[in-house]
């Protein structure tokens, strides 16, 4: 007789979690981010990434950044990405969950490393309205993942989005991040499996601009 078993609740970010990045020193805020802050990554990075697929249609792959080229200076932030590449996701678009020291965001990610720039963002740029429309206002973008800065989707034009995508088209070291931010202290984020579903949500509607982006990779 086979016992069926509730998945168990995925554990929230609390205050501590962001005091992580209050801590001096390399090597004391990497063990924090280690021995506090991945174990929850990998835990609600492996629902995700089961969610994700079957919106994607094939496997995802969860990575945990491991900050292993930072010699001296402490990372300012910390995430999890998860990917359709075994190995790796930084040359890929792929879907992030991180933290900064005051928010939690939550990404539909293209960063520098991504081969075909150029290809993505002429995709997005000839089918612009259909990318605008697929955005919800209260949605937010970045054009550079190691900065705070992002700008709330209602307050951009159709001239803003159009200037951001040919930004990531033509500079070598722009971005495009498009999702979520929740900010430090928000009771969403003690509440880990509501934070799961509210996720997973962003990524399926991100996922047709996920598609279009794999279509022109």
């Amino acid at each position: 007789m086979t016992t069926m078993t509730k998945a168990s609740a995925i554990i929230g970010f609390t205050q501590a979690d962001f005091d992580v990045f209050q801590l001096q020193g390399l090597e004391e805020r990497m063990a924090a981010i280690q021995n506090q802050i991945q174990p929850k990554f990998r835990a609600i990075g492996e629902r995700l990434s089961a969610d994700i697929a079957v919106h994607a249609g094939n496997e995802m792959y969860l990575h945990v950044a491991r900050h292993a080229r930072r010699k001296v200076n402490p990372p300012k932030d910390t995430w999890l990405a998860i990917c359709s590449n075994k190995r790796g996701y930084k040359a890929h678009p792929h879907f992030q969950l991180g933290l900064f020291d005051d928010h939690l965001f939550i990404w539909l990610a293209f960063i520098y490393e991504v081969p075909n720039k150029s290809g993505i963002a002429t995709a997005f740029i000839n089918q612009l309205d259909d990318m605008i429309a697929a955005v919800p206002n209260d949605y937010v973008l970045s054009l550079d993942h190691m900065k705070k800065d992002s700008t709330v989707v209602r307050d951009m034009s159709r001239k803003d989005w159009s200037d951001a995508l040919v930004r990531f088209r033509d500079v070598q070291k722009a971005e495009l991040l498009i999702g979520r931010h929740v900010q430090a202290g928000d009771a969403l984020l003690l509440d880990g499996d509501a934070l799961l579903q509210f996720a997973s949500s962003a990524y399926e509607t991100l996922m047709p601009l996920y598609r279009m982006a794999l279509y022109n990779e």
